[in-house]
This record gives structure tokens, C-alpha cells and sequence, in this order.
């Protein structure tokens, strides 16, 4: 008998921990709390955190404002994660502080396109 693979939507507990990890990322970014010289004063926005069933892994979702960064902005985010998941245990009670990475956040850029076909079918619309 086949497995059905379509993907698990987050139990409550995730997003409720998802949801308090992403507060506490974007206060230790707001607050400068990161040690990383080059990331110090670029402001990081924090769209998501998604969290493993197990809650020991969690990916965030981030964009510099603006798009605007180093190059190597997600290198460094990676690089300083074990810093910041330091950071994220003293401020969140959990008996395990999930193993941080940190993705590009796309969907600003997804939603655009979005609106720009709209727009596009909209204006074709009106001209018929």
C-alpha cells in the first residue's frame, strides 16, 4: 500500500514555538545583541519560523530591510547560528533550544509577481 507523502501541516505547538522563537530572533537582532561585526548594523526582518515535529531544528526566515546586506548575509547569519541559538535559550524556556539556520525569505518577492500578473491580466480586461 503507497504512503501518502503530501506534507503534515504544523501541529500548534509548532507554530506557537515557531511563533516565540521569531519574536525572540528579531529582539536579539533589534537589540544588537549579535557579536558579528559585519551584521551589526544591517536590520534583519524576520518573516518565519518553522520548527521540526520534534522541535530540535528550526529554519528562520529572514530578509535584510530592504533587501539591502552584505553579500554573503546568509553565510554569516549561519556561521554566528550557534551565538544566536545561545542566545535564544536564555531567553525562551525549552528543555532543548532548537538548531538554528537561517533561509532567504522570498515570498516578498513571489507576492510582487503576483500582483504584477494580476495587474496584467486586469489592465487586459479592461481593454477588451
Amino acid at each position: 500500500m503507497a504512503k501518502n507523502n503530501t506534507p503534515k501541516a504544523p501541529s500548534q505547538r509548532q507554530l506557537r514555538v515557531g511563533e516565540e522563537i521569531r519574536h525572540v530572533l528579531s529582539e536579539i537582532f533589534r537589540n544588537g545583541d549579535l557579536y558579528e561585526a559585519q551584521l551589526m548594523n544591517v536590520s534583519i526582518t524576520v518573516s518565519e519560523v518553522r520548527i521540526s515535529p520534534d522541535l530540535r531544528n528550526a529554519t528562520a526566515y529572514v530578509m535584510p530591510l530592504g533587501g539591502q546586506g552584505p553579500q554573503d548575509f546568509l553565510t554569516l547569519l549561519n556561521a554566528s547560528a550557534p551565538q544566536i541559538s545561545h542566545l535564544v535559550s536564555k531567553r525562551i524556556k525549552m528543555k532543548f533550544t532548537p538548531r538554528l539556520s537561517f533561509r532567504m525569505d522570498n515570498s516578498f518577492d513571489v507576492a510582487f509577481e503576483i500582483e504584477q500578473l494580476i495587474d496584467k491580466v486586469k489592465s487586459e480586461n479592461d481593454e477588451d
